[in-house]
């Protein structure tokens, strides 16, 4: 069968059937899955070292002959030992593997090897301990060359996976090169072909630079083109304006609790210019933890309403949908704005000043014949059911990115004389470093909140030491007693023998048994009460858990990851987060800023059981940034992109082999998607680089 692209992994011979269903586990199933599957890292094992030079502890690279094999039991713990003598003519070496028997019949005396592995010392003499080894031939793939190290899946080894990559690398000629040749010769890059068979098997250190140079650009470079041709394709469309009412607006701000920041006035200021035209706005509001984006999409979303248009706010749980719908209420009491919140479990309105529910069919009705205003909901929002008549603005919290798609099904639900592509404010409460918007925001213009409101008291955050959790707990007896509220933040739902990390659930039991021997609660009653929360409870277990915490009915409440955003209670002054070392900074300061919002003094109690330093170094960072922002860039020097933002964080940049500190790279993507869209904006002159945005395009998951 002749290899091509879309060859299955089953087809590559005996390894490849065994182990197609694992590989799936790492998104291989074809040729070209192999192809594309780059190395974490690479090992330069190159070097070989001669037996007589070789020093204890250190790790040996040797080519040599095995003059004596043999299979021995241990006698004093009755292991399996294979033994063998090497000898390189500079001198001989006794190599040791452990309950490997079949190696006796698979490395025969005479033949010559090359074996890498660590020296140990055994009294007067030296012994290589359990190394790998690979037949001398006439082109190495494991060993006694630059090697190339792959993440891996249960089941797969390195040898096997670097196996069928370079069985597949054959196929690399039928790849063309979509990079023109004029950016290729301009910015001195490696053509594609060649860059793919270096960057598994390079042979210098020189030329793997060159291949890893060359992937590193074309992921800026996609990424960079996809986010201008996006912006390029938005200018074109229309958008219904929205005039600013300059007056009604400041009597919104006049009547606030509190006095907005000059960030939140900066942001606001261009949001509404920015509504006011003709073409789409496209803005993502970047805020720290309790900046108060809200608010700042509140004014926005007011004058859309007294234009007589619509908002479609779509927030990603149902429970923050909720909250959003309760804080408007709040917030526009004093307006005839008519709001509604539609999600998959509920479906209600709230008009001057009375709240009513309404049959799911009535409230489409409603949103159709344009009677809501501000329609508050989750993914409801965009099905086919839901068509709006006046639909202006659309603003997303908490979704990173909300694709071209997603705005066309949106457009999509305006009725037929309105279809106009909405205005798009997407809020994140994730600090993104300013060096990093270039690559991850091309197409979006971006507004900063980097200031707290001013009332808010900085949260005092302790690493509490395993000796100390006790401690820990008479202390949030005293908050509890005290009329607070606490957070307790596990990393999994259920109990895991695997991992060892704190589940939600055998928490929940734990903390009910301890604190059901403490006395009394503020609230009296006698025992304090123990909520549990997580992302397998239906909606309405969910929602009847946080109206019995924001109504003081829960003093602790356990909770997995689906706090992470957007949850206020004012009373809540402790949040615990166990298992800390599994979250990063900019997660951990998610769930620390979930208490910080009332007029108490807030704390947040750090739980690690790892002893490893760089997660030390990590953690400490969380005591000493000033706000999320200065967090996220130590985050970056300290975990790098891929462990900040991850695969869960829909829409960011996925990079397999960039980094965020490419800058130069970075820069010169940035130059070559200039000069491409200068040329040729639509791309048709450039057919092969068309395709290839597309199907970048359709790979990236907004949901």
């Amino acid at each position: 069968m002749p290899l091509n692209l879309a060859t299955k992994v089953s087809d590559l011979g005996i390894i490849g059937r065994r182990l197609a269903k694992r590989l799936k586990n790492l998104d291989i199933e074809t040729v070209h899955d192999l192809i594309f599957y780059f190395p974490a890292r690479h090992e330069d094992l190159s070097k070989i070292t001669p037996i007589k030079d070789l020093r204890a502890d250190e790790t040996a690279n040797i080519r040599a002959r095995i003059e004596l094999i043999k299979v021995r039991r241990s006698p004093v713990k009755r292991k399996i030992l294979t033994e063998a003598i090497v000898d390189d003519g500079t001198g001989k070496l006794k190599i040791i593997w452990f309950n490997q028997s079949y190696l006796g019949k698979i490395l025969r005396p005479g033949d010559e090897y090359y074996f890498s592995g660590r020296l140990a010392e055994n009294g007067a003499s030296a012994e290589l301990i359990a190394p790998e080894y690979e037949k001398v031939k006439t082109e190495q793939t494991h060993l006694a060359r630059i090697v190339p190290i792959y993440p891996l899946t249960e089941g797969v080894s390195q040898k096997q996976l670097r196996y069928l990559i370079k069985e597949s690398l054959p196929a690399i000629s039928q790849i063309y090169d979509y990079l023109p040749s004029e950016i290729i010769n301009q910015f001195e890059l490696m053509p594609l072909g060649p860059s793919l068979n270096e960057i598994h098997f390079p042979e210098t250190n020189a030329i793997l630079n060159r291949a890893v140079t060359r992937a590193k650009f074309d992921e800026l470079f996609i990424t960079q083109l996809l986010n201008k041709k996006i912006r390029y394709d938005l200018e074109k469309e229309s958008s219904l304006p929205v005039n600013f009412n300059a007056g009604l607006t400041k009597k919104f701000v006049d009547a606030l609790p509190f006095k907005l920041t000059d960030g939140q006035r900066k942001a606001a200021w261009t949001i509404l210019r920015d509504l006011g035209q003709a073409h789409p706005m496209n803005r993502l509001l970047n805020g720290d933890v309790g900046s108060g984006k809200t608010v700042v999409a509140a004014i926005a979303a007011l004058n859309v309403a007294l234009g007589n248009a619509q908002v479609a706010f779509m927030a990603p749980t149902e429970i923050l949908a909720e909250q959003h719908f309760r804080g408007f209420a709040e917030l526009f009491e004093e307006f005839s704005i008519t709001i509604g919140l539609l999600t998959g479990g509920e479906s209600k309105i709230l008009s001057r000043g009375r709240e009513e529910n309404l049959p799911r069919k009535k409230i489409l009705k409603r949103i159709g014949a344009g009677e809501i205003q501000i329609v508050l909901g989750t993914h409801a929002l965009i099905e086919k059911k839901v068509i709006f008549k006046r639909l202006a603005l659309a603003i997303v919290d908490e979704q990173h990115r909300f694709g071209v798609e997603q705005r066309k099904t949106l457009r999509a639900r305006i009725a037929e004389e309105d279809k106009m592509m909405p205005h798009l404010l997407s809020m994140t409460a994730t600090p993104i470093p300013r060096t990093l918007s270039l690559a991850l925001y091309g197409d979006l213009d971006v507004s900063f909140l980097e200031e707290a409101p001013k009332n808010r008291k900085p949260i005092i955050t302790k690493i509490v030491p395993p000796e100390k959790r006790s401690l820990a707990y008479q202390f949030i007896a005293k908050q509890i007693d005290a009329g607070r509220q606490v957070f307790v933040l596990c990393p999994l739902i259920d109990i895991s023998d695997k991992t060892g990390a704190k589940s939600a659930k055998d928490e929940f039991e734990k903390l009910q048994r301890i604190f059901s021997a403490r006395g009394g609660s503020a609230s009296g009653g006698g025992k304090y009460r123990v909520g549990l929360l997580h992302g397998k409870m239906n909606s309405r277990g969910k929602n009847k858990t946080m109206a019995l915490m924001k109504a003081g009915k829960i003093d602790i409440l356990v909770a997995t990851s689906v706090i992470e955003v957007g949850i206020d209670i004012p009373n809540a002054t402790v949040m615990m987060i166990e298992g800390a070392e599994r979250f990063g900074l900019a997660q951990l300061h998610q769930f620390r800023g979930r208490v910080g919002r009332g007029e108490h003094q807030s704390f947040c109690l750090i739980f690690t059981e790892s002893k490893n330093e760089k997660t030390a170094e990590r953690l400490r960072a969380m005591l000493s940034a000033k706000n999320g922002f200065e967090l996220a860039e130590m985050d970056l020097k300290i975990r790098g992109p891929g462990e900040i933002y991850g695969t869960s964080q829909s829409g960011f940049a996925d990079f397999k082999i960039a980094t965020l500190y490419d800058y130069a790279i970075m820069k010169q993507a940035a130059e070559a998607t200039e000069l491409i869209l200068e040329r040729d904006s639509g791309l048709e002159s450039f057919p092969l680089l068309k395709q290839k945005i597309d199907e970048h395009r359709s790979s990236i998951h907004f949901e």
